[in-house]
């Protein structure tokens, strides 16, 4: 993996080459398109780019040399993500790398003819993507997040770590297609537990505050927070209000956790840059992604936060410390 120095240096090295780069692009230099949803100075562009660059080096692409990397952010709302697409997609790369579903969408409504590999996006099928997981059938395919049975999970683990909870909130954003899905897959575990769950829905971040909050009562609350795009910009938001209400609270990546949330359970996002690598590799090499199945996640990681839990009063069960695979003290 290449550390954020390195990165920086690699993007520092494409910058000085770029005249040169210029000129090459004529001689048949190939172009790679990349549209983040999440900042460029947030640790998780320079994890997720490293991981795409790193494997992208492996198998002899550098940039600078055989192709150029066009980067995009829109950490912003959908108006911002549509003009951030629009300027990709005029510039007529190659393959276009999508950053979730916020990546994705604004991407597939501008253009059905570029090739687009898409990471994290919980239900291609469903967000109308692609055809089927197995023959996409379009311009686009990729690698999925996870799938709705994680939500259980989150239930379980929440009542674990926090067995007198009784009444939990749902954080999902619901301008997305999976939220539902999502939801669905923690009701049907609750009655099993003995846990009443709530959906906390929000659309931007001015609602998220004001969401968690309305949901709280004195005692027995917890808190899951669904994957999105919106929970991951916000993060730090989310956290700290749910530390503000004494809420324990479940997440679906380790960022949340080593930024001071209590636990999570979830796809190691950095595995799918790293992948999705070899998928825009195949696509400038010639094969189509209509004919690319579409890849489930492979790697997932449960951490918890041990001075979270104390601030909370918990105690945490040595068979679940057991089973995690990173322990932030």
């Amino acid at each position: 993996m290449i550390r954020r120095r390195e990165f920086i240096t690699l993007l520092g090295g494409a910058a000085i080459a770029w005249p040169l780069a210029a000129r090459a692009q004529q001689r048949g230099m190939r172009r790679i398109g990349v549209l983040m949803t999440i900042a460029a100075d947030d640790p998780e562009s320079f994890a997720r780019l490293a991981a795409l660059l790193h494997r992208l080096q492996e198998l002899g692409w550098v940039d600078g040399r055989n192709m150029r990397m066009e980067y995009r952010w829109a950490p912003g709302g959908a108006d911002v993500r549509r003009k951030v697409a629009s300027e990709l997609i005029a510039l007529a790369p190659d393959v276009i790398l999508a950053n979730g579903s916020g990546g994705a969408e604004p991407l597939l409504q501008a253009t059905r003819t570029l090739p687009i590999v898409f990471v994290l996006v919980p239900d291609p099928v469903a967000a109308g993507y692609i055809e089927s997981l197995a023959r996409p059938g379009g311009n686009a395919t990729g690698f999925t997040s996870y799938d709705y049975d994680m939500g259980g999970k989150w239930l379980e683990l929440l009542k674990q770590i926090a067995p007198r909870v009784m009444r939990v909130g749902v954080l999902r954003d619901i301008g997305q297609v999976a939220a539902v899905g999502q939801f669905s897959a923690i009701q049907s575990v609750a009655p099993s537990l003995g846990i009443e769950t709530i959906p906390v829905n929000v659309r931007d971040s001015d609602g998220i505050e004001n969401a968690i909050s309305s949901f709280v009562h004195p005692g027995n609350s917890g808190l899951i927070v669904t994957g999105s795009g919106l929970a991951v910009v916000n993060r730090n938001l989310i956290i700290t209000v749910a530390a503000r209400h004494q809420l324990p609270a479940v997440y679906f990546a380790r960022m949340f956790v080593s930024a001071g949330g209590l636990i999570s359970y979830g796809t190691d996002f950095t595995d799918q840059f790293h992948r999705a690598a070899g998928y825009v590799d195949r696509i400038l090499k010639g094969e189509k992604p209509a004919d690319l199945p579409v890849q489930a996640a492979t790697k997932f990681d449960t951490v918890i936060n041990l001075k979270t839990a104390r601030a909370l009063g918990l105690d945490v069960p040595p068979t679940l410390l057991a089973r995690a695979d990173e322990v932030i003290e």
